[in-house]
């Protein structure tokens, strides 16, 4: 039976995260996607230590998606590796995880 499932990823701004955000939603991919303004982050990246101001989004899908999500973000991302994380979820409330699977079963 597909779960609902979580992906986490990151954009350099509100404006990026709000465009793919929108795009996943209208696409039937994501129930709902939170986007979090105003992370700092501290990164290594090609042998240097950087700092950047970023938005975390994080999308409420299934987990048979989990791969048109990560390419759809792939797709549309300004970064060379975009942050695509995973995070299968455990238990939750009932009518919740129902409304997730039902918002994004014409995407299967």
């Amino acid at each position: 039976m597909d779960e609902p499932l979580f992906v986490y990823t990151t954009y350099p701004s509100l404006v990026e995260a709000e465009k793919a955000g929108r795009s996943l939603t209208e696409a039937g991919l994501a129930a709902c996607v939170n986007i979090l303004p105003n992370m700092v982050s501290i990164y290594r990246w090609k042998g240097a230590i950087e700092r950047a101001e970023e938005v975390v989004m994080i999308v409420k899908t299934r987990a048979s998606l989990k791969d048109k999500v990560a390419a759809a973000v792939k797709a549309g991302h300004s970064y060379d590796t975009p942050a695509i994380v995973f995070l299968a979820t455990a238990g939750g409330d009932a009518d919740y995880s129902s409304w997730i699977l039902d918002e994004t079963k014409a995407a299967r």
